[in-house]
């Protein structure tokens, strides 16, 4: 692998995810903090879609439909299948082999029609393919380089196009949470899923977007009410956030 593909990916990473590439959908599995945090996200990308690109847009169940959305790092089609469902031309990448798979098999048996690859974002720039909407979603806290990821990443959103970014602040607090709390305490997730200093502070990310020509938007925590066991959108981005950003 180039110096370059190290900077975007990273192969012990990939290998870690795609061992689970069979647990994606079990509820109680290893991904059920995904399952939790999906209605908070999908109601961010939904509501942030439809805001910019309102004249491609209709509404109703149906909300995306025109729309193209590329969903990089998309696992086992979490994100991918409800937008699907509301009627986006999805096409979903993964670098993980049995990840594809596992998410090719569960959206066929739904009867959904999404295109998905086990490859990287850079085959898609090679291909000059760009999108109306570009998520990565949970990837960002996951790469070596992030200002590398997210040149790739950039170039796949068409102009006027918008990239929605979900990840980590890089904070004490995030420690506590997200790593101590998350893998070691309540054992969420598998120790080792995360590393601290690959977290992105949102001044950082939407430093990277500017510098990209992305016009960021202000981001948007997500927060966990331990007593209802649910996810909603908060103004405290002191653990998990999105941050969307236009082409310009």
């Amino acid at each position: 692998m180039s110096d370059a593909a190290h900077a975007t990916l990273d192969k012990a990473e990939v290998d870690r995810f795609n061992a689970l590439a069979a647990e994606w959908w079990d509820l109680d599995g290893k991904f059920k903090p995904l399952h939790k945090l999906g209605p908070a996200r999908l109601t961010f990308i939904r509501d942030t879609i439809l805001a910019a690109l309102t004249p491609a847009a209709t509404t109703g169940l149906r909300a995306l439909a025109g729309l193209s959305v590329l969903d990089i790092g998309c696992g086992g089609g979490l994100v991918a299948e409800p937008l699907a469902r509301l009627g986006a031309r999805v096409t979903g990448i993964d670098p993980a082999p049995d990840t594809i798979a596992a998410a090719a098999v569960h959206a066929t048996a739904q009867g959904l029609d999404i295109d998905y690859r086990a490859t990287r974002a850079e085959a898609l720039v090679a291909a000059e393919e760009t999108f109306d909407v570009v998520l990565a979603l949970e990837v960002v806290e996951h790469v070596p380089d992030v200002a590398a990821f997210l040149g790739v990443v950039a170039a796949l959103v068409r102009p006027g196009g918008v990239l929605i970014l979900s990840t980590l602040n890089r904070t004490l607090k995030s420690y506590a949470l997200a790593i101590v709390g998350a893998e070691y305490v309540l054992r969420w997730l598998p120790v080792g899923t995360h590393q601290w200093h690959r977290f992105v502070t949102p001044e950082e990310l939407a430093d990277h977007c500017r510098a990209l020509a992305l016009e960021p938007l202000p981001p948007r925590g997500m927060v966990y009410d331990p007593l209802a066991d649910v996810w909603s959108l908060s103004s405290d981005t002191g653990v998990n956030y999105l941050l969307a950003a236009r082409r310009r």
